[in-house]
């Protein structure tokens, strides 16, 4: 049996790493995706349905919202996970590097949700993922901007479980804390660096992109029907 068979699936930041794996892994579980990204990709499954939007855009949010509904009828999976960084130390981070971060990474996860936790309210139920980071956890230097927004991502998370599950609607809402993953943005960093993090990691490796999608899977499914207001790290034991 499918775990997320006949629900529709609406994923930021779909066009590769970690929100390419999600939306082929719920794909792969029965669900239609609609990916959406800042430039329109090429999926393998015919079920996966490419849009081209910046979450930071309102009227473009609210404008793919309503195509949504009127093509597939309901978003009975949301998973947030469109994101960037822009580091620097925070005597040389810029106002545009600490604006870009904080609209991208909150208020377009603040944007998309603000339309779709309502919706599911209304249609009794729903899961929302949003996707944060061990930085939002723990902090980083010359993250300070990342790492603000991610921990930012935990205050919605706890607000939104409240909010949407009010008038006994079984809207979920979690989030997924994600270690060091092998994804593209790692490609440019030392070895040196890379070996340091797998060392201090219990599992003595990096992530891969589809054991977090496993992660998301889960608290899509009803597997994960009485987890709410819960943040999942899925880093490996490195912060043990």
């Amino acid at each position: 049996m499918l775990r997320v068979e006949n629900k529709v699936a609406l994923v930021t930041g779909a066009s590769q790493g970690i929100g390419r794996c999600v939306a082929e892994r719920l794909a792969a579980e029965g669900a239609t995706v609609i990916g959406v990204d800042m430039h329109k990709v090429e999926y393998d499954k015919p079920s996966i349905h490419s849009f081209v939007l910046n979450v930071t855009d309102r009227a473009g949010v609210k404008e793919l919202f309503h195509i949504i509904l009127e093509r597939f009828g309901r978003i009975d999976i949301l998973v947030n996970n469109a994101g960037i960084t822009r580091d620097a130390l925070t005597q040389k981070m810029t106002e545009e590097m600490w604006d870009l971060v904080i609209d991208v990474n909150l208020k377009g996860l603040f944007n998309v949700t603000q339309l779709v936790g309502p919706q599911m309210m209304e249609q009794g139920g729903g899961s929302i993922i949003n996707i944060a980071s061990i930085i939002g956890e723990y902090g980083n230097v010359g993250q300070c901007n990342y790492a603000a927004t991610k921990a930012g991502v935990y205050g919605l998370t706890k607000s939104w479980a409240k909010e949407f599950a009010r008038k006994g609607a079984a809207v979920r809402v979690n989030a997924i804390s994600p270690g060091y993953v092998h994804t593209a943005i790692l490609d440019t960093v030392p070895e040196n660096i890379l070996d340091d993090m797998r060392k201090k990691t219990m599992l003595g490796r990096l992530g891969e992109p589809e054991e977090i999608a496993n992660a998301v899977l889960f608290l899509a499914s009803d597997e994960a029907s009485y987890v709410t207001g819960h943040n999942l790290s899925v880093n490996g034991g490195m912060r043990i």
